[in-house]
Parts: C-alpha cells; sequence; structure tokens
C-alpha cells in the first residue's frame, strides 16, 4: 500500500478509472461513493473517509489517510471517556489480507489501538478480531 500521493488528486485521478455515474436508481451509498470518488482525496472528511473504506474504494490511498486522522484525534477523543468510532471501526474491519499487504499500516494501527482504553464494547470486539488476524512479525 501506498502512503498518500496528490493530497489533491481524486481516486479516479490517482487510480487512472473513471467509473461511470450510477444508475438513476443506485442506492444513497452507491451514489455518495461515486461522488466522493471525484473528491480530492486530501479534502475527504473522517465520515467520508469512513463511507469509501468501509466498501473497500481507494484503500492504497485511503487507510494511510484514515491513520493520520485517527492518530491525531483518537488519544484526544478517548480521554473523554467511552471511546466509539465509525471511523476507526470501518479500518479495523478490513480484510486480513489488506494488512498483510500492509504490514507497515498493521503496524500503525496497532500503535493506535494501544493508546486507547475505556473501548465501547463492539469496538473491543473488532480490534480484538483484528489483533488476532495480524502475522507475528507485525
Amino acid at each position: 500500500m501506498n502512503k498518500p500521493i496528490g493530497l489533491e488528486r481524486s481516486l479516479d485521478e490517482i487510480e487512472g478509472q473513471r467509473w461511470p455515474d450510477p444508475p438513476p436508481n443506485a442506492t444513497g451509498l452507491v451514489k455518495a461513493v461515486h461522488r466522493l470518488r471525484k473528491r480530492p482525496i486530501g479534502s475527504l472528511t473522517a465520515d467520508e473517509l469512513r463511507r469509501l473504506i468501509g466498501q473497500d474504494v481507494g484503500l492504497p490511498w485511503l487507510l494511510p489517510l484514515a491513520l493520520e486522522t485517527l492518530r491525531d484525534t483518537a488519544p484526544a477523543q478517548a480521554k473523554g471517556g467511552f471511546y466509539d468510532d465509525d471511523l476507526l471501526s470501518a479500518v479495523l474491519t478490513r480484510r486480513s489480507a489488506t494488512w498483510r499487504a500492509a504490514p507497515e499500516l498493521a503496524r500503525e494501527l496497532k500503535d493506535i489501538l494501544a493508546t486507547l482504553t475505556d473501548l465501547s464494547p463492539y469496538i473491543a470486539s473488532e480490534a480484538e478480531g483484528f489483533l488476532e488476524s495480524l502475522p507475528d512479525n507485525v
């Protein structure tokens, strides 16, 4: 997986693959994903990153951005008590093959998790699943 390059570029531009417009009867999620692929990746909010990552779209470029967001915000948010975050959930629940292909990102996520306490039960369960899926060298 690559570190983010060209934050002013969209996923369509980075991947060199322009998705056609979604069909008129597409769901709101499908329409949103198509629309977000056309936005510069550096302008995506945490919620927009969550939406794309949750659909396994643009992972090589968006996971590093998501981890940067989590690294910057998670410890402060965790101090407020019970930590429950949709972006963290989306990142944690990617397939284990994603993390095997990007061990440096897996280590970074593991380090972020080590800073968090008082996770909600479902985030704690997702974190446990993520950690159990990692190879021994991560």
